[in-house]
């Protein structure tokens, strides 16, 4: 077993980088980190806060995802750290087991994480329907969405999607108006954002918004009530927990848990790579390309590291990573810088981050839920039949958990394959004006399954009149051929076989008049 090789030529700046060679790329590396770092800060904190842990454990594997996995990771552009595609999961994890053996089950899922990246089974992942990955994040998207508006109405997050639909009447009636106040200002901050002039959005939406709910969090404690701030204990250093050794006897929940992580973290972190790459080359830049395998090395050794430190599962992170790449990054050096940053601000600066309202993070987690469920990831569902995946998937994880709704789409999915390809296609056409024989189109898979829709559609066929079997299938069994060959002979007037390819219903080898069949 061998661990994918470390090749420095990956690192190289693509033929885009910027003039002035290294230095070029160093100074639009820098600038890049410093966006990424922004974006990255309240998300972190948000992600910890709506996941149960503590909330400096966020920090904790931003810092560990962009140094560890920036360095040893695959996709030099993509940056990791802690994301919303785990935040059902930790927090299911944390309920049922408490924070420190959560530590340990992300140490077991980033092991197997290298594992998997050793075994280079990274191509696998790609087999998973897209239908089955967008509705895991609309059902993640919803489930954060629910919780959250909770902490925005000034009462704590529930553990689920169901008990937060349900707990919902009462948090209206027991609203709190300075955390509605708060958060509200976080929401209309982040929906306006898109509209402003595009040379002020170059200032990240998150930090703009965190920010403005932050300095209208003291007038409205004056007008309304006192909005809950974050609390941090100890700083970043005392945030610091190894992880229990000897946890309770619920081993196989702990495997499974360690299993549930390592597949959520390692499908997400592939998927955003792979769109990464999309997004690069329609930017025009044609530099290294995503080595999958190694990807999910460095994802497993940066989930390791966090663990052991306390800190949160890591992925790759979509909003992150394209802040990245619109930023003008050219090498890993951005990723490791942006970690370097958020160890710096949480290390020196935890009294700025103990004036943030819990309202303005889960605020910006109701957008970024919401911003999960996309309507263009469901229509594309439904161009392709795949819509009830889509929507049993997502409304699996939202109503159960992250494990049974994948399980749900994944057996749906194979069920409709299963029926797409057993089901054969009839397609009866009338004679043409100016007279000629009946056809019978049988496209797809037509075997005796398809045997009694056949025989009903030869049998609604008129008697005495010319007919022609088109078999336009890649597979017809002997069961049909020789029901063919049985009602072509009691038809009483001339019955053509043709055979066509696959998929095609137009003109091919005949074989002759009949009554006669080829099988």
């Amino acid at each position: 077993m061998t661990v994918p090789a470390v090749h420095p030529a990956h690192d190289r700046p693509s033929q885009h980088a910027p003039p002035g060679g290294r230095a070029g790329a160093l100074r639009a590396d820098l600038g890049a980190s410093l966006v990424v770092f922004l974006v990255a800060v309240p998300l972190s904190l948000g992600i910890a806060l709506a996941s149960g842990a503590p909330i400096l454990a966020g920090l904790i594997a931003a810092v560990v995802g962009g140094v560890v996995a920036g360095l040893l990771g695959g996709a030099p552009l993509q940056v990791s750290g802690p994301a919303a595609g785990l935040t059902i999961v930790v927090a299911e994890l944390v309920a049922r087991f408490g924070w420190q053996t959560t530590c340990l089950i992300t140490v077991g899922a980033g092991l197997l994480q290298v594992l998997f990246g050793a075994l280079r089974v990274a191509r696998f992942a790609h087999a998973v329907p897209p239908a089955v990955v967008h509705g895991m994040l609309a059902g993640i998207g919803l489930t954060i969405a629910l919780a959250q508006l909770h902490v925005v109405l000034g009462g704590p997050p529930p553990t689920g999607a169901v008990d937060a639909v349900l707990a919902l009447p009462a948090a209206v009636a027991a609203v709190q108006p300075g955390a509605l106040a708060v958060g509200a200002v976080t929401v209309v901050m982040l929906l306006a954002w898109p509209f402003v002039p595009r040379r002020v959005r170059v200032v990240p939406g998150p930090l703009v918004a965190v920010l403005a709910a932050t300095l209208v969090a003291p007038f409205v404690d004056t007008a309304l009530g006192f909005a809950p701030r974050v609390d941090l204990p100890g700083g970043l250093l005392g945030a610091l927990t190894p992880p229990a050794l000897l946890p309770g006897a619920d081993w196989a929940g702990i495997a499974a848990g360690v299993l549930t992580v390592a597949l959520v973290a390692s499908v997400e972190s592939l998927v955003c790579a792979v769109a990464l790459d999309r997004l690069r080359s329609q930017n025009g830049d044609h530099g290294p390309r995503v080595r999958p395998d190694r990807e999910l090395v460095g994802q497993g050794a940066a989930n390791t590291v966090s663990g052991l430190l306390g800190g949160l599962p890591v992925t790759g992170v979509a909003v992150r990573s394209v802040a990245n790449v619109r930023s003008g990054a050219r090498t890993r050096a951005a990723t490791v810088l942006h970690g370097v940053w958020i160890a710096v601000f949480a290390v020196g600066l935890v009294g700025v981050l103990e004036r943030i309202p819990l309202a303005a993070l889960a605020g910006l987690l109701v957008v970024i839920g919401l911003g999960l469920v996309k309507p263009s990831d469901a229509r594309a569902a439904h161009r392709h039949g795949d819509l009830p995946v889509y929507l049993a998937t997502a409304l699996g994880v939202a109503a159960v958990n992250l494990l049974a709704g994948v399980g749900i789409g994944l057996a749906l999915a194979a069920l409709l394959v299963l029926r797409r390809t057993l089901r054969a296609r009839l397609r009866h056409e009338p004679p043409p004006a100016g007279g000629g024989p009946h056809r019978l189109v049988l496209d797809g898979t037509v075997s005796f399954l398809s045997l009694p829709r056949v025989a009903r559609a030869l049998a609604a066929l008129p008697a005495g009149e010319p007919v022609r079997v088109v078999l336009a299938a890649g597979y017809v069994d002997h069961a049909v051929t020789q029901h063919v060959d049985d009602w072509a002979a009691r038809h009483g007037a001339p019955v053509e076989v043709q055979r066509t390819p696959a998929g095609k219903s137009g003109a091919g080898r005949k074989s002759g008049a009949a009554p006669a069949a080829e099988g």
